[in-house]
């Protein structure tokens, strides 16, 4: 599940259409093969939008191609996000569980590309930060350790960024239970705001049913 606040659609309004998008997309494509070789695992052209794969030990160096190289100039970090493909209907069962995906924009050549890296270890989601290369990160890192767990090595304060302090887990994991592990309320007694375990019980939800009625209309 992917997860972020309400950001504009990628390329929503910068994207071209009909022969000067194919034209765009073209010259972009040849400049990334060029600048990267082979460290791009797997190239995706779709909807007039670009999306490179790559493995996590490339993925620095990927990214700090991607903002220095004369060809790319991707000044800036749009979005970052965590994804967890556990239960992703397409997911090879040996593949990678956790995905961090970036979306940047060269503004000087007006074009964006997305960036998706897997982490190597299901049960440690290790990757490098990108703070050394774009500010924006810092939140954004901060964000996808909070909600997914990723660990993001060389951020300079890699905490918790939208849950409490005390929060346990990682509630966009696919694992985390919709109710959470504990739940707050303020003690009387001890004068104070209190962690307990959550009392919601779980439950079963019932499918709507969709029927018709003797008018051959459906509700």
């Amino acid at each position: 599940m992917a997860f972020c606040s309400y950001r504009p659609r990628f390329g929503a309004k910068t994207r071209l259409r009909g022969p000067d998008m194919t034209q765009r997309l073209d010259k972009l494509q040849a400049a990334l093969e060029a600048a990267l070789g082979e460290k791009v695992k797997t190239f995706k052209r779709e909807l007039g939008e670009i999306t490179l794969t790559v493995t996590a030990a490339d993925y620095f160096v990927v990214a700090k191609t991607l903002r220095d190289d004369a060809s790319l100039k991707f000044e800036q970090l749009i979005d970052l996000c965590g994804i967890d493909y556990s239960s992703w209907k397409d997911r090879p069962w040996d593949s990678p569980r956790y995905c961090a995906v970036s979306h940047l924009l060269s503004v000087s050549l007006n074009w964006r590309v997305r960036l998706k890296v897997f982490a190597p270890d299901d049960d440690l989601p290790v990757l490098a930060s990108l703070t050394e290369l774009w500010s924006s990160a810092n939140w954004f890192e901060r964000e996808a350790f909070d909600m997914i767990g990723m660990i993001f090595e060389g951020h300079a304060d890699l905490r918790r960024i939208l849950t409490d302090y005390g929060f346990i887990g990682h509630p966009m994991r696919k694992d985390f239970p919709v109710s959470g592990h504990v739940e707050m309320r303020y003690d009387a007694e001890k004068k104070r705001v209190i962690y307990q375990p959550v009392s919601i019980e779980p439950r079963e939800i019932t499918p709507r049913i969709i029927r018709e009625d003797n008018y051959g209309g459906i509700h």
